[in-house]
């Protein structure tokens, strides 16, 4: 009978947990052989992935990106983030690969089909994981405000000192989106400015950051979160919340609508 505790280790596997989880998964490894050997194996699979990338005829650009992938993967276990857990059908798509490589499989095989399932996450899909990991994080940790404000007069020029931009802003209490501050935090590489503001008993973290992403929905949902992206002038901005929806989309616009003004000013 299969350990109820597997599907679960997948999403440890995966960074994919709070640490409170993460610590209880690693307990219970402790005692559960079947869980153990599941989680050597699933390192044994990235590995041979990672060891046999050169063998495979596939481009370049794809093999760079599945490195960057598999080392984003390890490098996020010692610390999990909060994310939203994968579909549990990729648990029994990665074990039957990994069974089929134990019957004589090929691992360079393996490493072609980790990249079909697996490895081919868009771009989109990274950036908005990663947006909810770090407003998870930011709940959860001290650093949820750099520069404790509701004067915009404070905050702006504070972003414009510790990053290369400086985001749109504005307190919009009478709207009941209170600018309770901001922080510099990092995404894709990169520093980004949040703007933190409070509605209710929510914490919206506003990000943004230089430059143009290719592929960015107007809204995404993780695991309970929510998040709507725009632009404004060389500024990509996102907000993220478990806010309601039409909440959300209140601050999105009076920030949108203050982003439209600043540019005709």
């Amino acid at each position: 009978m299969q350990c109820p505790e597997s599907l679960r280790l997948q999403a440890y596997f995966d960074a994919e947990i709070d640490a409170m989880s993460a610590l209880e998964i690693e307990r219970h490894m402790e005692r559960c052989a079947e869980c153990r050997t599941l989680h050597q194996a699933l390192e044994h699979l990235r590995l041979a992935a990672r060891r046999n990338l050169s063998a495979l005829e596939i481009p370049f650009a794809l093999r760079g990106r599945i490195v960057e992938l598999l080392n984003a993967e390890c490098d996020a276990i010692s610390v999990p983030p909060a994310r939203p857990p994968r579909p549990a059908r990729l648990y029994w798509r990665i074990r039957a690969f990994w069974v089929g490589a134990g019957s004589g499989l090929g691992t360079a095989a393996v490493a072609a089909i980790l990249a079909v399932f697996w490895i081919w996450p868009s771009l989109t899909t990274s950036v908005a994981d990663q947006l909810v990991s770090a407003h998870v994080n930011s709940l959860l940790s001290t650093h949820l405000i750099d520069v404790a404000s509701t004067d915009q007069h404070t905050v702006k020029p504070w972003f414009a000192g510790h990053t290369e931009f400086s985001p749109d802003v504005a307190d919009f209490a009478p709207q009941g989106y209170e600018l309770i501050g901001g922080r510099v935090d990092y995404l894709q590489q990169q520093r980004v400015a949040v703007l933190v503001y409070q509605h209710g008993l929510h914490i919206i973290n506003v990000f943004s950051w230089a430059g143009k992403q290719r592929g960015l929905p107007s809204t995404a949902t993780r695991n309970g979160y929510r998040l709507i992206f725009w632009e404004s002038g060389d500024l990509e901005y996102c907000a993220v919340s478990d806010t309601g929806r039409e909440a959300l989309a209140g601050l999105a616009g009076l920030l949108q609508d203050l982003g439209a003004r600043n540019a005709q000013e």
